[in-house]
């Protein structure tokens, strides 16, 4: 299973796209977790993520995560993925972030 942690300003517009990775998940089998939280908590939620995903609106928060969790891909979302809400095409980058 693995811990996907989408990031946004309040966590509201990362809800909607995190149940579109879930769905698509589940058509392919790929066992995934997907949580949308406000920037304000990562460095808590952070801790259990295989992947940190940050919203295009706080992009600029991008070095910040980095240097909390340097070890774990931490990376801004595709703006055209985000903004269609294209949760196969995160979820496809999610698996080669992960080598899956």
């Amino acid at each position: 299973m693995r811990n996907v942690l989408l990031v946004c300003a309040a966590g509201m517009s990362t809800s909607l796209l995190m149940n579109k990775m879930r769905e698509y998940a589940e058509s392919i089998n790929y066992e995934i977790s997907v949580e949308a939280h406000p920037v304000s908590v990562v460095d808590e939620k952070g801790k259990e993520a295989d992947v940190i995903l940050l919203g295009p609106q706080i992009r600029f928060n991008l070095n910040k995560v980095k240097g909390l969790f340097p070890d774990k891909p931490v990376e801004a979302m595709d703006i055209q993925a985000y903004g269609t809400m294209n949760g196969q095409k995160i979820v496809e980058h999610v698996k080669t972030l992960l080598g899956d």
